[in-house]
Parts: C-alpha cells; structure tokens; sequence
C-alpha cells in the first residue's frame, strides 16, 4: 500500500503518529482509536494516517532487516581473511580514494555547501593514505599480545556489523575512515550519510565496490542507504540486534541517541577548544598555527581552535602577530557592530548562513574590510559566561580572544569554556615551559592535550603522535565511552586465554597447585 500523503492539519496529525508509532505502535493503535470514540468526525483522517505511519513503518523493518542480514553474511565470509589480504585490499581502497580526492572535494562543496576544496582534497588523502600507512601491518587477528609472566594470550575478533553515522561537516573524509578500520578489523559497515549528501554516498559507495570486486570480497561487506536519509532509518538502525556497534560523528543529538539505542556505542562530543597563549610563547609561530588550523576547511574541525586565551602582557603583540598570520583581529567597534550579525540570539550560536563559509566571505557580509586576504576573523570580547556565545562551539572562521591576568586566571578560563561547551574534547597551550604544559594537562577536561601546534592537524594526528583518526573521543569528561583518538583497535573484541597458575601470595583452597615458572 502506497503511504497517504496528507496536509494541512492533518500532516501534523501524521507526523505525530509517526513517532508513536516508531516508539509505540499498541499506543498508536490505542490512541486513533480513542479518537474515534471520542471524536467520531476525525477519526476517518486518524485512522489514515495511523495505516500510513504503520505502513512505511513495516516497510522500514524490512529495508534495515535485509540490509544487516547480508551485513552480517558478508561479515562472516570476510572474517578469515589474512591481515596481509585485508592490508591489500585497504592499500588499493586508499589508492583509490587519493586519487580522487579533489573530485570528491569538489562534489562534497558543491553538494554540502560547506568548506573549501583545497582543504577538503587535503582531508581526503588524510584519511585515506595517511589513515591506511598508520595501520597497515598491524595485526588485527589472532594472537596480539601474549604476557608469559602472567600466562595470558589476547586474541583479536571483529565485532560484526559496525553502523557509521557521517556529519554533514565532513561526510566523504569520514566515510574513507571509518570504511578503512571496519575493514582492517574484519568487520562489515552500514553507512549513514546525512540527508543532503546522499549522491556523495553513492560516488563514495561505488569507489568501495569496485575495490571489494578487484579483491574478491562480498559485495556487502559495506553498504548504505542510497536513496533515502531518514531519522527513523538511523534510529531503526542503531536499535537492531544485528548490529554489534555504532560509530556515532554527529551533533549531540544524534550522539545521545546512538547511546540510548541499546547497543554498544562509541559516540563524539561537540568540540570548543581553548588554546592559552602563555607570556612566554613564541608569538609568531602560535599565531601561525592557529590561522592555518581555524581557517582549515572554512572552520569545520571541531577540534580546532575555537576560543584564545591570552596572557594580557602580550595580547597586543599577539594580535599583530595573528594579522601578519591573515587573521582580521576586529577592532572593540568593529565588533560591536559586527557581533549582532554573526550570532543568531535565539539559538545563542553563529548563524547558520555563516557556517563552513570563507573568513573572505564573512568578512564582506558584515562589511569588515582589510588591505589583505582575510583568513579568519577574531574578536576580543569580555568572557560572560556559559549563555555566551562567543565561548561556544563556532564552525566557521571565527575565533573569540579572551585577554587574562596570570596563569591561575588562564587555567579558570579554559576549564570553564570547555566545562560548558566542548568537555573532553581538546585544548591547546603554547608555551615553552613544561611545568605550566603539565598543570595545564591536569587542570583540564580534556582527551587531548595539545602542545605548540595547531589544533585542527594536531588532534587527529597529523602534526602529532596521536593516532590518525577522524574520530576523537570525549571519555566521560563528555558523555563518551573512551577518551582515544579511535581506530581499527576499538572495533575488535579481545579474548584472553588464561592458564592457571600457582599463587604463592594467594592460594586456592580445594584447588590442586600446578607450579608453572
């Protein structure tokens, strides 16, 4: 039966037995029909309405129980696969992907509207050949550690069908990555791409077939669905017993029901990094750093900079250091000026037309002029507190500069901004004093703790030792399962093999000792 169309009152009638019936059907079922008792004249629309929702809502279940079915048939003729086979497959997967980073940059611009291409195309090798040489060889099978002393052997096992949500803000990159350790790991993966990037799925979906086809490996082994993106799809999905885990990259909505869905999760926070611009910094190569790292991709890594706090000594040399670096640092009448443009007051945030767009474009939008390339925009506000929005989360090129007297004032500030937007996320510091690096380390609710480098390529692991990775856990700081820069060895399953062994500090009544040494 073709679902009924409707408008009118009648479409918020619809909309709303949807959702009951995604959360409740009886209750749905229930309701039209104390509807018809009680109001007899509307139960006709009611109960068209209720066979619509109910309708798409069986079509749903067999849509997502197929799909993981031939996930988890994939899987399992996958799973014996040797890590030198599978490092072959991800080697030409990679290639493939490097290849065609700039047309795939381009397509994503154009379909998202969002970020740049030449930032973009550098994401995609990031997360393809750079993601693949950081994970290539290891062993993700089998034995991965043995501990002799304590007669202990790990053993490594995929954990089955992995669901991949994808943002918005880097739908391609996200997709090459988490398509890269699912697979390195054994495992079969359902994508989730946002609704306005569904051609992007499709490009992104071929590239992977072909390279499963040249290698011998199912067809659907990774999957998603092609022509719609619908909220009650995603929540179906996650909810399914087939599926072991979900990869959640997404606003906290979208995170905090991947944790409510009753499967294993691994979800990211909001990002609002602050970065502290310490008396004795190299001025010049911090303020560097966070222009190539704010204005990345138009302002999109959430893991960039967000806010700066800077000692008041040297704020004023810092600032001319930041408009050498391209920044526009406004001055207190620009911003006044300025400030009512760039945030929208209902939603406490920067207004959405500006997100992911050029400092270049911002700048002649709210009529800020310079004699140079504008690569970012900065204000200097006063802090006033959480209802501030300029010390939240800014995907854009736009940064706040907060000025502080000392380092104990330092230390207050950022914590405070990431306790209200962004904790566990990243922080940044530059200094040269490693006493103040370690304080700073400890003080802060934070998974990474970034030094003397700029924020956006610092926390995946680009201009660091972190893990490469294009998700960036949050641990408990933020509502998360795992502070890590996540990859393929957190979609594995780790058995240990334990022997017995004598106790000498604690024996076992009732139990033979079998000395082993």
């Amino acid at each position: 039966m073709t679902p009924t169309t409707v408008s009118g009152p009648s479409s918020d009638l619809q909309a709303v037995l949807e959702r009951l019936v995604e959360i409740d059907a009886p209750s749905a079922i229930a309701l039209v029909r104390a509807l018809g008792a009680a109001a007899p004249e509307t139960h006709t629309s009611a109960e068209e309405c209720l066979r619509a929702a109910l309708d798409e809502d069986r079509r749903l279940d067999v849509e997502v129980d197929e799909m993981v079915s031939r996930a988890r048939a994939a899987q399992t003729a996958f799973e014996h696969w040797t890590d030198e086979r599978v490092d072959e497959l991800l080697r030409d997967l990679a290639e493939a992907f490097a290849t065609r980073a700039e047309d795939l940059a381009r397509a994503t611009v154009q379909e998202t509207g969002l970020g740049n291409v030449r930032d973009k195309t550098e994401k995609n090798r990031f997360a393809s050949l750079t993601v693949y040489q950081s994970i290539a060889g290891q062993t993700a099978q089998g034995t991965i550690a043995e501990r002799a002393n304590r007669r202990v052997t790990e053993l490594a096992s995929p954990v089955g069908v992995v669901f991949g949500v994808v943002p918005v803000s880097n739908p391609v990159a996200t997709a090459i990555f988490k398509t890269l350790i699912a697979l390195k790991a054994r495992n079969a993966l359902i994508l989730s791409f946002p609704r306005c990037a569904l051609r992007l799925a499709t490009t992104v979906g071929e590239v992977v077939r072909r390279e499963l086809a040249a290698h011998g490996a199912p067809g659907d082994l990774v999957q998603w669905p092609a022509k719609r993106a619908d909220r009650r799809l995603t929540r179906k999905l996650m909810s399914h017993e087939g599926v072991s885990l979900i990869l959640a990259t997404g606003g906290p909505g979208l995170v905090r029901a991947a944790y409510q869905s009753g499967t294993p999760a691994i979800g990211v926070g909001s990002g609002n990094a602050p970065a502290w611009i310490c008396a004795d910094a190299d001025l010049a190569r911090a303020a560097r750093a966070i222009v190539a790292s704010k204005a990345f991709d138009n302002g999109l890594i959430c893991g960039a900079e967000h806010n700066l706090v800077v000692d008041e000594r040297v704020i004023e040399p810092f600032a001319a250091a930041l408009e050498r670096a391209g920044a526009a640092v406004l001055t207190s009448d620009e911003a006044g000026r300025v400030a009512p443009f760039l945030v929208d007051a209902d939603r406490g945030s920067i207004r959405r037309e500006f997100i992911g767009q050029s400092a270049a474009r911002i700048a002649a939008a709210v009529e800020v002029r310079r004699t140079y390339d504008v690569r970012l925009l900065i204000l200097r506000v006063p802090f006033a507190g959480s209802a501030d929005p300029y010390a939240r989360e800014k995907l854009a090129p736009v940064l706040s500069m907060f000025a502080v007297a000392g380092e104990d004032e330092g230390l207050r500030l950022c914590r405070a901004l990431l306790e209200d937007d962004g904790a566990g996320h990243t922080a940044a510091i530059h200094t040269t004093n490693l006493a103040r690096i370690e304080r700073f380390a400890r003080a802060m609710p934070a998974s990474r703790i970034l030094v003397n480098t700029p924020s956006a390529q610092g926390c995946c692991g680009s201009t660091t030792g972190l893990d490469c990775s294009m998700t960036l856990g949050c641990g408990t700081f933020g509502g998360g399962s795992t502070t890590d820069n996540v990859t393929f060895r957190h979609l594995l399953n780790v058995k240990r093999v334990a022997h017995h062994i004598e106790r000498r500090d604690r024996p076992v009544p009732g139990v033979e000792t079998v000395i082993w040494s």
